[in-house]
């Protein structure tokens, strides 16, 4: 009984430590990603979307979320974790730091989409290659959509733009981007969930 028990608590000890691995390396890739970055007006473009997106598709929701949000922390207190190397509360306060804390928004939104649709994708456990990707690439969709209008609704109340104004400066000119982002995600995470054994 007590080598079963002792078995169970390395089982869960091993299997936590795993998943700080994981949070801790994804938090480390959000950074490095924000890093990379091309102006384009008041909102740069970066590779955040395609990290963000990927470890939504990759992670446990709870890894995830805690990734997320951990990355934020580490922004806020003053680390240059955003793009262009900045850090600062004042960063997610000014008026693109609705696109950062929108992530942690639209990660939530999604895992619990994902809740609620989970008995009609699932089916009987199969799923063929094509649906799967369709899948992954609408959950990402839907992240960005919400990212989209917490950035776009800060941007607005920060700086009294207009709505039509704020979507022409701060999304219209990363759609198409932001787009292929998400469907390099999809496809990288699944071959990251194939290679990597599950949880």
């Amino acid at each position: 009984m007590e080598e079963a028990r002792s078995k169970v608590q390395k089982k869960g000890a091993a299997s936590r430590t795993r998943s700080i691995a994981f949070v801790g390396l994804s938090i480390a890739i959000m950074a490095v990603s924000a890093w990379v970055t091309v102006p384009l007006g008041p909102v740069p473009f970066t590779l955040q979307m395609f990290a963000f997106a990927f470890a939504i598709l990759v992670l446990t929701p709870k890894q995830c979320l805690a990734a997320i949000a951990g990355y934020l922390v580490l922004g806020a207190i003053g680390l240059p974790v955003f793009s262009s190397m900045r850090g600062g509360i004042g960063v997610l306060a000014g008026p693109t730091g609705g696109y950062l804390w929108g992530c942690l928004v639209g990660a939530a939104v999604v895992f619990l989409v994902l809740h609620a649709l989970r008995g009609r994708f699932e089916g009987d456990g199969k799923v063929s290659v094509v649906k799967g990707l369709v899948l992954d690439v609408a959950v990402c969709l839907v992240f960005l959509c919400v990212v989209y209008v917490c950035g776009w609704a800060q941007f607005m109340a920060v700086t009294g733009t207009d709505p039509m104004a704020a979507f022409m400066t701060t999304i219209a000119p990363f759609v198409v981007v932001d787009v292929l982002k998400m469907v390099a995600a999809a496809i990288c995470a699944r071959a990251v969930r194939t290679a990597v054994p599950q949880r």
